[in-house]
């Protein structure tokens, strides 16, 4: 049983990141259709930003498959349990789903620019911007259902209407 706020924090945190591996499993889903039909190649960016964050120091050249599915459902179920605790206090729905696809592009970006192996995506063509903001806001979209569905807005704050 969880008991206490911090209980139902961890368990939203817990719940949000399961809904996030659903969002990241519509979301591949999508960029396969994607790529099959512009035929874009996979990114290795993923897994040369997380390799670079173990210390290790890969090329340009390198495709590590796994390291790739690994840094792309563990950011996933990470920034899934973000969505879980905004659930749980009440910040739900299609506005806070918009917000969440802003915060998966920009922990992406973070990571993969200051690795140093990604980036800015404002120098990238403008096709390859709208395609990852679409992927990003499906995955945030999907987390954002699962979780909303799943989760009790069970701490949602009684207080005023204002931000003061």
């Amino acid at each position: 049983m969880v008991r206490g706020r911090a209980g139902l924090l961890a368990r939203a945190w817990a719940q949000g990141a399961v809904s996030g591996l659903a969002g990241v499993a519509v979301m591949t889903v999508g960029e396969k259709l994607e790529q099959a039909l512009t035929h874009r190649p996979d990114s290795y960016v993923p897994a040369r930003a997380l390799l670079t964050l173990l210390g290790r120091h890969p090329g340009d050249a390198d495709q590590p498959p796994v390291w790739n599915h690994l840094m792309h459902w563990g950011t996933g179920a990470a920034v899934g349990g973000l969505r879980g605790v905004w659930a749980v206090t009440g910040i739900r729905g299609p506005v806070a789903s918009a917000w969440h696809t802003v915060v998966r592009l920009a922990v992406d970006q973070t990571v993969e620019n200051t690795t140093g192996v990604g980036a800015p995506p404002m120098t990238w063509p403008a096709r390859e911007q709208a395609v990852d903001v679409l992927h990003k806001a499906v995955y945030a979209t999907v987390t954002g259902l699962v979780a909303d569905r799943w989760i009790s807005p069970a701490l949602r704050p009684t207080r005023g209407r204002t931000s003061h």
